[in-house]
Order: structure tokens, then sequence, then C-alpha cells
């Protein structure tokens, strides 16, 4: 590289880097980051293990954001000082920036990609659907393609990966498959991936060797954390004591032992006047108040993966959000974003950041 080239190169690294501060905004995090770690100096910190670790989850993540941050920033001012360097000395030896840039330009983009990832599940690990659509082995092989690229993703991206169900397809391929990929923020990358993919090729199970059009669909929705916090706050609460009635012994209904509790923020009533005495009735109307809370949580959960699924889409022609062509030409294109690449090996080898960024910038 010359250094003229170098000094048109500098001008598109400052763009990136001006665009990477717009999003990344570094005062507002390391903001962010003094106001967690005052959190962690408190006296009472530790008194609640629970909360404590979340804080020191997120200190954590924005400490590694910054971390990054500062990389790019060195790795800028490195690539700068080359070319002033290279303006007193003309003889000097550039061969090695071309390394520093492509750093520069990957852990920019990775950064980029960090700062997109703010939603509220996108924390989360990533269960995958493969299921094959219409055309039998073709599209049944074609799903197990997909199967086998996104293995390779999660293996680039260090993710652990369980296999919950696979199921075999007649001839070749999979009738359906189900995998959970455990890793920081694999939701948030892989959400990207959920809808249709289309494949054309020249099929291997047609002994003309004609080209075919296989369609098979991946569904992507976050692994929600299972824990659900139980306990309640005694603000939110209302209980009323009143004389029980009906059956229940002798002098069941001579005191004021039946309880009825309202859970305020979610009108939840529950009553209990089975016990003689309050206290009894209060603790079982309690335990009863947390098992209809515990439902109401798994059903409001329920709600939102629902908002996740593909299921409605069409496994078919129209409907794909992507199509990787091996004939007559390779190329693979994202129909959401119009980012493409001729390199389909590369694609099916699990390279798919470059996709990843543009949906997420396009979102």
């Amino acid at each position: 590289m010359t250094y003229l080239e170098l000094k048109i190169k500098l001008v598109e690294l400052n763009d990136r880097f001006d665009e990477l501060n717009q999003a990344f905004n570094f005062a507002e995090q390391q903001k962010k980051y003094t106001l967690l770690n005052q959190e962690t100096q408190a006296l009472d910190f530790w008194s609640d293990p629970k909360k404590a670790q979340g804080i020191i989850q997120k200190q954590n993540e924005v400490s590694t954001l910054l971390d990054e941050y500062k990389m790019i920033k060195d790795l800028l001012e490195t690539i700068e000082l080359t070319y002033e360097l290279s303006l007193v000395d003309d003889s000097m030896d550039l061969s090695g920036i071309d390394k520093d840039i492509e750093e520069f330009n990957k852990k920019s983009d990775e950064l980029r990609v960090a700062t997109l990832l703010d939603k509220p599940y996108d924390k989360f690990n990533a269960v995958i659907e493969f299921h094959p659509g219409a055309g039998g082995t073709e599209s049944q092989d074609w799903a197990e393609m997909l199967f086998r690229m996104y293995l390779r993703y999660a293996e680039q991206k260090k993710y652990k990966v369980s296999i919950l169900d696979y199921l075999d397809g007649e001839e070749a391929g999979l009738k359906s498959a189900t995998i959970l990929v455990e890793g920081a923020y694999a939701y948030g990358y892989l959400k990207a991936e959920s809808g249709v993919h289309r494949l054309v090729r020249i099929s291997p199970f047609d002994s003309s060797g004609r080209r075919h059009t296989s369609f098979a669909s991946v569904s992507v929705t976050p692994e929600l954390d299972d824990s659900i916090d139980l306990e309640i706050d005694d603000q939110d609460l209302k209980i009323d004591t009143y004389r029980s009635s009906g059956n229940g012994g002798q002098g069941v209904n001579t005191t004021d032992s039946a309880v009825r509790i309202t859970h305020l923020p979610t009108k939840t009533v529950v009553t209990c006047q089975n016990q003689r005495s309050q206290l009894q009735n209060r603790e079982t109307a309690l335990k009863v108040l947390k098992g209809k809370l515990y439902q109401l949580e798994l059903e409001k959960k329920q709600r939102e993966l629902d908002a996740f699924s593909t299921t409605h889409i069409q496994n078919a022609f129209g409907s794909q959000i992507r199509s990787y062509v091996f004939h007559p030409y390779s190329m693979v294109k994202d129909h959401r974003t119009n980012f493409e690449t001729g390199n389909t090996d590369k694609v099916m080898n699990g390279d798919l950041d470059d996709f990843i960024l543009a949906y997420l910038l396009m979102k």
C-alpha cells in the first residue's frame, strides 16, 4: 500500500469511527460504568445476592464494551501515526498496515453490533427450529444444510450447542430439528435468521441434473430465564380479615380468622378460611397467591414467545428472507437488506456476520 492509498483509506476509517461514536456514545457508557461501580461499593450491596450478581454482570458487560472501544481507537491512532511517519520517510514499508486496517474494520463492526443488541431478550440464549418446506427430499436436504451452517456459526462464536430434537428425513436431510445455542447475546445475533430460506441448485437427487428450488424455515426464539421471582412486596398486598362461614368445626366462625389477599398490581384475589388460626390462613393464602402469580408469569412468557414465532410465514416461494443460489451462478442475497455476496461456500460454513450486521443496522 502506498502512502496515497493509505491517505484515502484513512478518510474511510475516520468516517467509520465517527459512525461508531454516534452509535456507542463513549461518555454515556463511561457514566453508566461509574454508576454501576458506585452501586458495588455500597455497604449493603450483598444483602440481595441475586440483585448484586445482576449489577456485576452489567458492569462486566459495559467494561468489555469500553475496552473494545479503546482498542479500536488505539488501532486508528496507530494507522494515523503510520501515515504521518510515511510522509516523513517515503521509503517506509507499509505492507503491515493492511493487518491493522482489517482488525480495525472487524473490531468496529463487532462493537457496532454490540451497541445494537439492547433489546430485553438480546442477551438470552437462542432456540432454533428447522423445518423443510414442500418438496420432500430436496427441502429436507436443504434444511439439514442450514442446520450444519448454524452449527458452524455457533462454533465460530464459541457458543455451546445442544440438540434438543432431530428427526431424520426419509431419504436424506431432516424432517425437523431443534437446537439450543448458549452464549452471550446468542438470540440478539441469531434473531436476524428467523424466516424462510430459499435454495437454487442442480439437484444431487435428480438423475437428469435439473435445477431445483427448495425452501426451509428457520425459527429463532429466545430461551427465557425460567427463574421467576416469587417475592411479593407487602405494599402490593391488601389483606382483609373476616369471620369464616360454612363448615369448619366448632368455633370456626366465632373470630375474624378468614383471610382475603388482593395483589393490587394484578388484581389477583385469593381467600382462605379453612384454618382456625388467622396466621395459618394467611400463610396458606400467600402460598396460593404465589402459585397464581407464577401461573400468570408463565402465561405472560408464553405470549411473549408467541410474538417471536414465525410459523405464520408460508414456507414457499415469495416469502423468503434470503436466497442461496448455487447455479447458474453463486450468490447469497438477503431480501430484507439487499446485502449479498458471491462466496456461497463461506456463508455455508457459518460466516454470517455481514448479513447479521446489515439486518441489525436496518432495524
